[in-house]
């Protein structure tokens, strides 16, 4: 199981039998390749998962490439999803609390097996490849999230404190898998907490 905490959107490009076969290459290689990895499962593995021909497969998806990085924008999506309701209409500080709770939430549960975007750049070294594109372009919008809630809180350096928050949730993620997850939340929580309140401009 992957990281996702809902059930995946419409993936289907346009109405029939195109796009309901289209997500079901895309379940099973999300299931698989977050599982077992990407290099660790081939293209017969995930076309007999989603029980259609090889000739269906290559027409959505001609190349493996295309294939991951569909993946990832899937789940992209979703936990940016998940990151945006947790802070909707929360003060600063509450925002970080929420997300802490959201990242201890995703780290808990059955198959958990670390941050997808993390595991996928360790297989992917060449940083111009599309895998690492997707990769990079999500990671940036996770820091601009961060650097926003650390602005709204007044902090002196928003674009620091974005990398420190981001430094941690890597951590998390990482620790939920290696670690216990249920602690996951209440110590992520107090990190958060702390890498803006240390950053805040000293009372006058």
């Amino acid at each position: 199981m992957s990281e996702q905490t809902t059930a995946p959107p419409p993936v289907g490009r346009g109405r029939g039998r195109e796009g309901v076969a289209r997500g079901r290459i895309l379940d099973a290689a999300s299931e698989l390749f977050y599982a077992h990895g990407i290099r660790g499962t081939s293209a017969d593995r995930i076309i007999e998962a989603a029980g259609l021909t090889k000739g269906t497969f290559y027409r959505h998806f001609p190349t493996k490439t295309e294939l991951v990085v569909a993946y990832l924008e899937r789940q992209a999506a979703l936990e940016r999803a998940g990151y945006e309701a947790a802070v909707d209409q929360a003060d600063p500080l509450d925002a970080l609390a929420r997300l802490a709770e959201f990242i201890g939430t995703v780290s808990c549960m059955p198959g958990f097996r670390g941050c997808a975007f993390i595991n996928a750049a360790a297989e992917t070294p060449d940083p111009d490849d599309p895998v690492r594109v997707v990769v990079d372009s999500h990671r940036r919008w996770t820091h601009d999230l961060f650097a926003a809630i650390a602005a709204r809180a007044g902090v002196a350096d928003p674009e620091t404190v974005a990398r420190r928050l981001v430094m941690l949730r890597d951590g998390a993620m990482i620790g939920g898998y290696l670690g216990a997850p249920e602690e996951i939340s209440e110590t992520l929580r107090g990190a958060y907490l702390a890498a803006v309140r240390t950053d805040l401009p000293a009372a006058p």
